[in-house]
Parts: structure tokens; sequence; C-alpha cells
């Protein structure tokens, strides 16, 4: 079932919101891409690594893939 929060209410989006601050602090800064496909092809790596190699201190200092595997 999908949320629907109250206008002005943020909580929804909080979890994206803090993935691209993470994609843009930690992998983004300074870079500059000649095409669009080297910018996308950056961003996947992020992603792949965000998912299986980044430890997240909410989910007990584990990677989203190993927390899935034990949940």
């Amino acid at each position: 079932v999908c949320s629907m929060s109250r206008k002005g209410n943020c909580w929804d989006n909080a979890p994206t919101e803090r993935f691209f601050s993470s994609l843009k602090r930690e992998w983004l800064t300074g870079n500059l891409y000649p095409t669009r496909e080297d910018a996308t092809v950056d961003v996947r790596a992020y992603i792949a690594y965000y998912n299986s190699r980044r430890i997240h201190t909410t989910l007990g200092d584990i990677a989203p893939i190993e927390f899935e595997k034990y949940a």
C-alpha cells in the first residue's frame, strides 16, 4: 500500500533524499563527465557499491544486500 502524507510532510521522500545526498557528497563531488553515458555508468557503479559494499549504521553496520539475506 502506497503511503500518502499530508502536504508539507517530507517523510515519504526522506530515504530517497538521503540516497541522493550520499551520492552527491561521496561519489560525484568534483567529477566532470564528457558525456551523459559516462555519468550514467558512474552513477550505476555507485548504486552497486551502495547496495553491496557500503555499510549502513541503521542496518547494524552491514550492507543492504547482507541485511536482506538475514531479514
